[in-house]
C-alpha cells in the first residue's frame, strides 16, 4: 500500500500513510548493536586509562604482564612482541583506540571507520590474548569482532552525525545524490 507515500531508493516510506512495525524495527535494528558497542568500549578504554597498574611495563595486571604471558600461546607471536617493545605505549594506544572507536560508535561520527578500528582492535586481542581460549568461542574477542561486522558494512544511517551530515550534503546539493 503505497497511497500518500514516496518511496526513496532504499525502500524507506517517506510521507503520509502508515508503515508496517517491521519495517520500522529493520530500520532500528543495528541500533541497539551500536550503543552497545559504544558504551562497551568507552568503558574499557576509560577503565585502562584510570587503571595505573594496567599502564604500566611490568607487575601484576600490567600490560606488559599480560602481554608476556600470552606471547607463546598467541596465533602471531610478532605482534605481542612489537607491543613488548614499549607495553606502557601499548597500552595508551589500545586504551584512546577503544575511547576513539566507542565516541564515534555512540554519536554516529565515521561510523564505519570507527567500526572498521573497532573489528581490527577485536582481531588483535582475538589473535594474541584470547587466541588460546579453549573452546574457541570462551574467547570473548571474537565475538566483538563478529558483533562489529554489520556496523562496518551498514554504518550509522540513523540517529547519528554522519546521517545529518549525509542530510545537510544531500540538502545542499539540491536533494540528488
Amino acid at each position: 500500500m503505497t497511497h500518500g507515500m514516496r518511496t526513496t531508493t532504499h525502500g524507506l516510506h517517506l510521507g503520509g500513510g502508515r508503515r508496517n512495525w517491521r519495517d520500522d524495527a529493520a530500520r532500528y535494528a543495528l541500533l541497539p548493536l551500536r550503543l552497545f558497542l559504544g558504551i562497551t568500549f568507552i568503558y574499557a578504554g576509560l577503565d585502562k586509562l584510570t587503571d595505573s597498574a594496567f599502564l604500566k611495563d611490568s607487575g601484576t595486571g600490567s600490560v606488559g604482564d599480560m602481554m608476556r604471558t600470552v606471547r607463546d600461546s598467541s596465533a602471531i607471536p610478532a605482534l605481542v612482541d612489537l607491543a613488548l617493545k614499549s607495553p606502557t605505549g601499548f597500552g595508551y594506544a589500545i586504551a584512546l583506540g577503544e575511547l576513539a572507536v566507542g565516541i564515534g560508535t555512540l554519536i554516529g561520527l565515521l561510523a564505519r571507520l570507527a567500526a572498521l578500528g573497532g573489528a581490527l582492535i577485536s582481531l588483535s586481542l582475538w589473535l594474541t590474548v584470547s587466541w588460546a581460549s579453549d573452546p574457541y568461542y570462551y574467547g570473548n574477542d571474537l565475538a566483538y569482532l563478529m558483533a562489529w561486522v554489520p556496523l562496518v558494512l551498514a554504518g550509522a544511517p540513523l540517529l547519528s552525525l554522519d546521517a545529518r551530515l549525509h542530510a545537510r550534503r544531500r540538502q545542499r546539493s539540491g536533494g540528488y545524490r
